[in-house]
């Protein structure tokens, strides 16, 4: 690829945010050009037959191969200092990929239960019908994962901070472990970014994000990405190019765009989410707050050690169960009653009936969704309105 954009070896994180992968067609455009396109052409046969035969750079068509789509993945990569990176069509997609790139039938995994829901849902069900066997852990207990261990483990799956209560894993031990047993260690870093945390520096093998999120930050299309060595990653580009969970050029241009402005948001986000807490702490209709930006959070010296910020995500609970918590919700004026995070845009939502909703009551128990939770995805928006909009909510109690 031509023209591309040579950055200093120290270039900072915002730096590399808004520049690094960056690579001009003959045009010479200022900003990244979009190539919507589904395949491209060659000067002759005997350049085409060089480009599929992989003896020649080049692109041959867009469910594999797209200059827009390379460029997103490079950005990704020099982020989260990975050697290279498969983007997809979803975060879902993503774990998927990396799952059929590594695993076969009779291979086993040891997950968290503090996951998303629908990830839960791959590794107990999808995963199972391939002969594919699944352990799930606490998120914080070593011992856990390590009783976990069998023979047949080839991979160690986790999100950190953890979907909704915001339990910090000890990466550098899960690592540990992982690597005596011979096992990949994966990391959904979907609720840090790397403006927050960079796993591969702790361990793991492979950072899977669902970029939808806070890599898009204004909830405007789907896309997810992973990353590591090439010699991991290579294997989903291998599956990717067969199974066609391609990432949209047009969406890869958007999260581009939106990770010119991450680390800027992501501090944002993260000083909403922390004043959220500090007062839902003190109210006295609120249980509960789960946020590893407070003291009192089991996992609060951990996130200091590994992460930059405590996250934009938070969660409380109220008692009175589903019935009060859906009062909460339901009394609010500013928020979004969505179930989607890392948007510009405060989101509020119920998880034991939407993103957990599909985990049996014994599952819900076990991961800590009770009924009377609530999660709170802090936008942009100005915080004494978001804590204005919460009372209004809580009011209904």
């Amino acid at each position: 690829m031509k023209n591309r954009q040579v950055l200093p070896e120290n270039a900072s994180f915002e730096t590399l945010s808004v520049r690094a992968g960056t690579v001009r067609s003959a045009e010479r455009e200022h900003s990244e050009a979009m190539y919507l396109t589904s395949s491209f052409t060659y000067d002759s046969a005997a350049q085409a037959a060089a480009v599929f035969a992989g003896e020649e750079e080049g692109n041959v068509y867009s469910r594999y191969t797209n200059p827009g789509v390379r460029m997103f993945e490079e950005r990704m990569m020099a982020l989260e200092g990975a050697e290279e990176g498969c983007a997809t069509g979803s975060g879902m997609a993503a774990i998927m990929g990396i799952c059929m790139a590594h695993l076969k039938a009779g291979d086993h995994v040891v997950c968290s239960r503090s996951v998303f829901g629908t990830t839960v849902t791959l590794f107990a069900k999808i995963l199972a019908q391939f002969n594919v066997s699944c352990t799930f852990v606490d998120l914080t207990d070593l011992d856990q994962w390590l009783d976990a261990m069998q023979p047949e483990t080839k991979m160690l799956f986790l999100e950190t901070p953890s979907n909704p209560l915001g339990d910090v894993a000890d990466l550098e031990g899960i690592a540990e472990i992982a690597k005596a047993g011979d096992a990949l260690f994966v990391v959904d870093n979907c609720f840090c970014t790397p403006a927050l945390q960079q796993p591969l520096a702790w361990g793991a093998d492979i950072v899977i994000h669902s970029a939808t999120k806070f890599i898009d930050g204004q909830g405007r299309c789907m896309g997810g990405i992973a990353l590591g060595s090439k010699e991991l990653i290579q294997p989903m580009h291998l599956w990717q190019r067969a199974a066609g969970a391609s990432l949209s050029p047009f969406n890869a241009w958007v999260l581009l765009k939106g990770l010119e402005t991450l680390k800027l948001r992501m501090d944002a986000h993260c000083r909403n989410a922390q004043q959220l807490a500090w007062w839902l702490a003190e109210h006295p209709k609120v249980v509960d707050v789960h946020y590893c930006g407070l003291p009192h959070h089991p996992g609060a010296a951990l996130a200091r050690k590994q992460q930059q910020g405590y996250g934009g995500v938070l969660s409380f609970e109220v008692d009175g169960g589903r019935k009060a918590a859906w009062k909460v919700i339901d009394g609010v004026q500013v928020m979004s009653r969505t179930a989607n995070l890392g948007d510009t845009r405060t989101t509020i939502t119920h998880p034991a009936s939407t993103t957990h909703c599909r985990l049996s009551d014994d599952d819900k128990q076990k991961a800590g969704i009770v009924e009377g939770l609530i999660r709170v995805a802090a936008g942009l928006e100005n915080v004494e309105d978001l804590k204005a909009d919460l009372e209004r909510g809580l009011q209904e109690l």
